[in-house]
């Protein structure tokens, strides 16, 4: 039996053990993938165990994450740092070989996987990430590719039709993704609901396609040496497999996907392949020598590349330092805005001068909008647009793809030495929740721009205006959602969630104009997620974004009638609920009754005012008509805030 024979073994009998032990999990597509993962890895994959993140290095995805067992097993036979131990401990607490895999690349692990095309995706990232650093600095330092597994569902799912558009509209050639067309999902056989002729799809949408027998390990060469040939198309193997391969009672079946094999068929399996079968979590010698080509090849690469990159520094005095803007995090501090008190301007407006300020200086700075760059403004002015003409344009665009351009930011924040961000209005973040999701799931500095953020937007009616959105956000742990008041919030916004590197931000930004307040004295407050902009002494009145001026005229008003009001601008719940208690205390008042107002849901707000705070807010849908007018209607005047808060607060 040849070492790669062992190795695929290895992996069939690793993952039929692991799932069975947690009694959960999915055995079927690490069994059917064994063959084509053992020869991409043994064969082709440029990696290094022994230093897991180096730049450089090849980026493989699992998009099918539920075979998690598969990828498990490739990284402990390779010798990452994942020990069997962790594999006899499949999906139990406190180990990282959870059921779908969490980012984790310190271990090999490079992206978070589970809901379907979310990897695809992301994949599409890391290979716009490679084209255009190797614009930056040359082949010499960034020369590598991106390799996926994909199946039947990640190609049902609608993101990999978006993303797999855009990737061959780009001409992405070095990303290859291998296709386990195993014709079985869930429910059954795929022809219950999918007969499309997937390479047909590929094709027309500019893909190199290779097919196969995926359990010919020679074919399975042949295709990955001739994709690799492919430079201007990305490439889909389309790899015919058999889930469970190698079982004798469920090969092809449908219950082999998400359940364990059992006992008995486990030993069967075992049998037919010669492995013992009174040992779990067997691995023999010849299964880890299988990968001994992988990690020689990777160590020469990676020292190789090392030694370029100290010629590369050596010979300009100011390559370090550019190496160093891209690839490591520096303090981003934003110019100040010449924008005079009182002054009306959108926070969409003032956020393109601050995106180009702050691109001038800090090149890893790129990104772009789905099809709505002139309306979120997001354009940066001093470079061209990325695509198959120039991998160095830093602006993209990512065409009606709300879905493809958030998985392929996560892809970029991921790879490293980019800063990417995504733009839309708020009310489509609903198209990309999956991916914002996972951005905050994996500690991805990913950046999320959103425009049009409330009622106010006006004519385009309920269909566009956001309600619910904002509180829906908030919702989701460690993402940040900042709503800058005015011009001077909106720069200080751009700097929180570029100096943020454990986690997504949301710049959430109006369409209509603001007046610009008077900060002296208050600079950099917002980075606090709230703070005192009016004192007072009888009550708190908190507000976001477009609301803050309508707070201060309120407060102004009441303060003809005698009652003095505090307003308090709450940019960013998620910062100023890190705070310490002192200065939260310090920004609400101690004991002082507690307002809020904000144009849009009041769900959520309780956790600020307190359960007998008043919520000034919209918990319906809107209507078209311009801004004035519907501020009018729903409450959300200067004048109809004071009143609430007068009959609040009583005689």
């Amino acid at each position: 039996m040849s070492t790669q024979q062992t190795a695929v073994n290895a992996i069939k009998a690793l993952a039929m053990d692991a799932v069975q032990a947690a009694n959960s999990g999915h055995p079927g597509m690490p069994m059917g993938m064994a063959d084509l993962a053992t020869v991409l890895w043994a064969d082709f994959l440029v990696v290094d165990p022994e230093d897991p993140m180096w730049p450089d290095r090849d980026r493989f995805v699992v998009s099918n994450g539920h075979g998690s067992m598969l990828l498990y097993s490739l990284l402990h036979l390779s010798g990452y740092p994942l020990p069997l131990d962790a594999l006899r401990n499949f999906r139990q607490f406190g180990y990282p070989t959870a059921g779908h895999p969490e980012r984790e690349p310190e271990i090999g692990i490079e992206t978070t996987t589970g809901p379907l095309g979310q990897g695809f995706g992301t994949g599409v990232g890391f290979a716009i990430a490679e084209e255009h650093l190797r614009s930056v600095f040359g082949d010499g330092l960034i020369d590598h590719r991106t390799y996926g597994l994909v199946s039947d569902g990640d190609l049902m799912e609608g993101i990999s039709s978006e993303s797999g558009s855009l990737a061959g509209h780009l001409g992405l050639g070095r990303l290859t993704y291998l296709y386990d067309d195993n014709e079985i999902s869930i429910e059954g056989s795929t022809d219950l609901a999918f007969t499309e002729d997937v390479p047909a799809r590929f094709r027309a949408f500019g893909w190199h396609i290779e097919d196969i027998d995926g359990h010919d390990r020679g074919a399975v060469a042949e295709a990955l040496t001739a994709a690799r040939a492919v430079e201007d198309r990305p490439s889909l193997i389309v790899a015919h497999t058999h889930i469970a391969h190698g079982s004798p009672n469920m090969v092809d079946s449908h219950k082999a996907h998400g359940s364990p094999l059992g006992e008995d068929e486990i030993r069967l399996t075992k049998e037919a392949m010669g492995w013992p079968t009174e040992e779990p979590f067997h691995v023999p010698p010849e299964a880890y020598e299988a990968f001994s080509g992988l990690r020689a090849r990777g160590a020469e690469a990676r020292r190789a590349w090392e030694q370029r990159r100290t010629d590369f520094f050596d010979a300009d005095p100011g390559a370090e330092a550019q190496w160093k803007s891209y690839w490591e995090a520096g303090v981003v501090k934003a110019s100040p805005l010449e924008y005079e008190t009182g002054q009306s301007i959108a926070t969409r407006k003032a956020s393109q001068a601050v995106i180009n300020d702050i691109a001038a200086r800090f090149p890893s700075l790129l990104g772009g909008s789905a099809d709505l760059a002139p309306s979120t403004n997001t354009l940066i002015d001093a470079s061209g647009d990325f695509g198959p003409a120039d991998r160095g344009g830093r602006n993209f665009h990512f065409g009606i793809r709300e879905h493809a351009m958030g998985a392929a930011v996560n892809g970029m924040a991921i790879h490293g030495g980019l800063r990417p961000y995504g733009a839309t209005f708020l009310i489509f973040n609903d198209y990309m929740r999956p991916a914002v999701r996972l951005s905050a799931l994996m500690r991805a500095p990913s950046i999320w721009v959103y425009t049009h953020d409330s009622v106010l937007l006006g004519e385009d009616g309920p269909t566009h205006q956001p309600i619910e959105q904002l509180a829906s956000l908030r919702a989701m742990p460690n993402l940040w959602v900042v709503r800058p008041a005015d011009a001077g919030e909106t720069a200080e916004a751009w700097e929180m969630a570029l100096n943020r590197t454990d986690g997504p931000t949301c710049l959430i930004l109006t369409r209509q104009g603001l007046p610009v307040m008077d900060r002296t004295g208050k600079e950099g407050l917002a980075h606090r997620g709230g703070y005192v902009v009016r004192d007072g002494s009888d009550a708190v009145l908190v507000a976001t974004g477009s609301e803050v001026w309508v707070a201060l005229e309120a407060a102004a008003l009441l303060e003809e009638e005698g009652v003095s009001l505090r307003v308090v601008s709450l940019p960013c719940w998620e910062a100023f609920l890190e705070q310490d208690d002192d200065y939260r205390s310090t920004v609400l008042g101690p004991g002082l009754p507690v307002a809020s107002v904000e144009a849009a849901s009041t769900f959520g707000w309780r956790r600020i005012t307190g359960d007998s705070g008043l919520n000034i807010g919209i918990d319906h849908f809107g209507a078209s008509a311009p801004w004035q007018r519907l501020a009018e209607e729903f409450g959300l005047t200067p004048q109809a805030v004071a009143g609430r808060i007068s009959g609040w607060l009583g005689p």
